[in-house]
Parts: C-alpha cells; sequence; structure tokens
C-alpha cells in the first residue's frame, strides 16, 4: 500500500492503471476511519482492481463555530485498517495542497444543496462538492463510493457527477448501525457514556416513523410531531431537524404517496448526529 501526498503522483498513479485497463475503485473520507468507512472499502475492493481511500479534513465544508480543529486525525491508525482492508493507495493531500493561495473555484448544486442539512450550516455543501469534485479529478475513478448515513451528500454529488458528465458512477450504500441502531460515525467518540445511551433516539425515532407509515399514518406533519415529542423525552438530545422529502428533489412531502426520504439531525450535548432511512409505503406490510 502506498500513502501518496502529491496530487501529481496521484494523477500518474490513475493514468497509469487506466493504461493498462484496471478499474478504479475510490472512497473519499475525512479519515477517523470505522467499520462504516471498511464496509465501503470492501465494496470497492470487490468491485474494482485497484482500490484508492483519499483522507482529507476538507476546512472548506466547515462552519467557523464547527469542529474542525477537533476533528479526529489519526493516519497511522487509518493507515492500518487501509492496508488491512486491502487498499491499494492513501492519497493524503495536505490544505497547501488542495487550496493553494490563488485559490478562487467552487462547485455547487443549486436547489438540493439549499435544505435540509445546509439551512443550519450555510455552504457546506459547497465546500463538499468543491472537494469531491477536485477528488475525481485527481484520482479519476471508475466507481466512488459512499454510505447512505450522509443521504443529501450522496444525492447531491450523484447530480453533480450527472450534470457535469463526469466518466464514473457513484454506488450509494446502505448504513452500518451498532447493535443498539446507532449510525456508525466519526463523531460518536465525542459522546460520554450517558450521550452515547441517548443518542439511540434518532434511531429509534426513524424507526417510529417508519412503523405510523405502516399502520396507515401518511401525515407528514404529524408524523414529524409524533418523532419529536420522541426526541425531546431524551435530556441531552436537542432536535435541529426532522423532514420528510422527496428523493429526487428533497422537497417536503405533505401526503405520503410514495418512496420517501425521512431525515434528522440532532444534537447529543455538544455533537450533532445525522440519520436517516428511506421509506416506500406501497411496499410495506
Amino acid at each position: 500500500m502506498r500513502i501518496v501526498r502529491r496530487i501529481k503522483e496521484m494523477q500518474s498513479f490513475s493514468k497509469a492503471m487506466h493504461r493498462k485497463g484496471k478499474t478504479i475503485g475510490f472512497v473519499p473520507t475525512m479519515g477517523a476511519l470505522h467499520q462504516g468507512h471498511l464496509s465501503l472499502i470492501r465494496r470497492a475492493r470487490q468491485d474494482n482492481d485497484k482500490v484508492v481511500v483519499s483522507i482529507f479534513v476538507n476546512p472548506i465544508q466547515f462552519g467557523p463555530q464547527e469542529d474542525y480543529k477537533r476533528y479526529p486525525r489519526n493516519l497511522g491508525r487509518d493507515a492500518r485498517l487501509c492496508r488491512s482492508a486491502g487498499v491499494d493507495v492513501i492519497f493524503y493531500p495536505d490544505v497547501t495542497q488542495m487550496y493553494p493561495d490563488s485559490y478562487k473555484t467552487y462547485v455547487c448544486v443549486v436547489d438540493l444543496s439549499d435544505v435540509l442539512c445546509e439551512r443550519f450550516r450555510p455552504g457546506h455543501f459547497k465546500g463538499v462538492v468543491t472537494v469531491v469534485t477536485k477528488l475525481f479529478n485527481i484520482v479519476s475513478p471508475d466507481f466512488a463510493y459512499f454510505g447512505q448515513k450522509d443521504a443529501q451528500q450522496a444525492i447531491i454529488i450523484r447530480k453533480m457527477v450527472e450534470d457535469l458528465n463526469l466518466p464514473m458512477k457513484i454506488k450509494i450504500m446502505p448504513t452500518l448501525r451498532e447493535k443498539d441502531g446507532l449510525a456508525l460515525s466519526s463523531r460518536n467518540i465525542y459522546l460520554n457514556q450517558d450521550e452515547r445511551r441517548e443518542a439511540c433516539v434518532l434511531y429509534e425515532a426513524l424507526r417510529l416513523a417508519r412503523k405510523l407509515i405502516k399502520r396507515g399514518n401518511k401525515n407528514s406533519l404529524d408524523i414529524i410531531g409524533k418523532t419529536r415529542q420522541l426526541i425531546n423525552q431524551k435530556k441531552s438530545a436537542r432536535l435541529q431537524y426532522i423532514s420528510i422529502v422527496d428523493l429526487k428533489d428533497l422537497r417536503p412531502v405533505g401526503k405520503i404517496k410514495d418512496r420517501v426520504l425521512i431525515a434528522l439531525a440532532v444534537w447529543i450535548g455538544k455533537t450533532r448526529l445525522i440519520d436517516n432511512i428511506i421509506v416506500n409505503p406501497k411496499i410495506m406490510k
């Protein structure tokens, strides 16, 4: 396994692999790897000849009051996990490589980026889409892998790839969870013991919403109200939002008729967590 720090070296590797007819699977990350990341890497390993993982804590997707400086960083640990999962290359650029002083260009997917999380994190998805576009141009993957937990991000990136005619495909893989339902996240390490226990309320709320729909409740506002009541019962939990939206345009759905995305963000103590599920009332029994 190689650790590549320079953009030109990464590009040279990818060009050499493509000349040989090899496919490249790519998993972009900010490090602090967990089993969710490793599941993406294993799928990329299964599908492709070569696997590249990027580790880059992207400063332009963090707001001024967010956790950029304290975001967990441990290259040694991440490298060991990547090696054990069969990664061929870790792309590990520094900030000056990605954003030199002369940097002026940003990428934004309109409409999809101004709902859900973006209402509370202005500019977040401009930062995400910009760095992902740069990484795609540097790595030149055939396939890139994202987790369903970051559903809005995955939908936006898929749209960007479609609109910009990038010669690659996006694969969105299922959310991995702990036994108690908590979605795996690098930020889970911020939780103390009591907060960790109460963080399960995110998935409990999503399961409640799914149960209500299965029982025939199609009124989004009523479902949101009931899930809010559940979350508010937890001492350390503060609901930021829960939304029931169309999967294509991420706009709110009043009456649930077809597949919808139920997404929420909750502060557990000082840690912001997100989660979501997709529900299709037409196939629920």
